[in-house]
């Protein structure tokens, strides 16, 4: 990760204990990391659209609240790459624990009964998300975030699998495109933190539309966007295949993933 550069903007000094790749108020006096800003609509409006359409469907609520919080991630990380503060970067952290603990509460609650709550499964997802809380606000090391981030990855990445491979085969290509996006950009983001001198030095020489490609860390936002997107889609999928619906994935405008739902199966 690359220091702040002296170029000075609309929210003044950096407060964040991280400052990305990308040069600050370069394209805009009012952005500090324009691309790292904008890349984040990828995280707000599909899943509030696909918010809207699972509370149109009359589906349960934890599935609405999952795209709300990848959309509340999106918020919060335009908020943080836009300004550079402190504040801002919480917003970004937390809802990424709280949004993925979503996640895994809908995966790991998925044979269950319609409408069923499991006030254990809460309890503990709960613990864990204000224990994160408390000790990162209290110890402000990026890396303890990350792990914990990690942790809650892990799990969903193992139940999905375990779920593709014993109960649902057919939902496996949704399931390894999900994980195969997703994974794609966290060796952007490792990429980006790597070797970040160097993709500053090549933006010197490329054109302005070419050194945009080099911006890793927007990258990330997408391919990590999508790739929770499709999570969303895939854990739907298992969850109304067991209630005996018939989901199917159509493109909206033959581009962007959606989940569509036929007739509950009878007998």
């Amino acid at each position: 990760m690359a220091p702040s550069v002296d170029r000075r903007g609309y929210w003044g000094r950096p407060t964040s204990t991280l400052d990305w790749c990308e040069e600050n108020y370069v394209v805009s006096f009012y952005i500090a990391e324009f691309w790292n800003t904008v890349s984040n609509l990828i995280m707000i409006l599909p899943p509030l659209y696909g918010a809207l359409q699972t509370y149109r469907d009359g589906l349960e609520f934890r599935y609405t609240c999952s795209f709300l919080g990848l959309a509340a991630v999106g918020v919060g990380s335009w908020c943080f790459h836009m300004t550079l503060l402190y504040e801002m970067q919480l917003l970004d952290e937390l809802p990424m624990i709280y949004s993925t603990c979503f996640f895994v509460y809908c995966l790991y609650e998925c044979f269950k009964q319609k409408n069923t709550i499991s006030f254990l499964t809460i309890t503990i997802l709960l613990v864990f998300s204000v224990s994160v809380s408390v000790v990162y606000l209290q110890w402000k090391e990026p890396v303890f975030h990350q792990v914990m981030y990690g942790a809650l990855v892990a799990a969903l990445v193992i139940r999905s699998i375990f779920i593709v491979t014993w109960v649902y085969p057919r939902l496996r290509s949704l399931c390894y495109t999900s994980l195969g996006v997703f994974l794609l950009g966290f060796l952007l983001w490792n990429i980006d933190n790597l070797v970040c001198d160097s993709l500053r030095a090549s933006r010197q020489t490329l054109p302005p539309g070419v050194g945009v490609v080099t911006q890793f860390h927007a990258w990330w936002h997408i391919f990590t966007g999508l790739g929770s997107y499709l999570h969303i889609l895939l854990s739907l999928q298992i969850r109304l295949s067991y209630l005996k619906y018939r989901p199917k994935v159509k493109f909206l405008c033959g581009v962007w993933p959606t989940l569509h739902i036929g007739p509950q199966k009878t007998g």
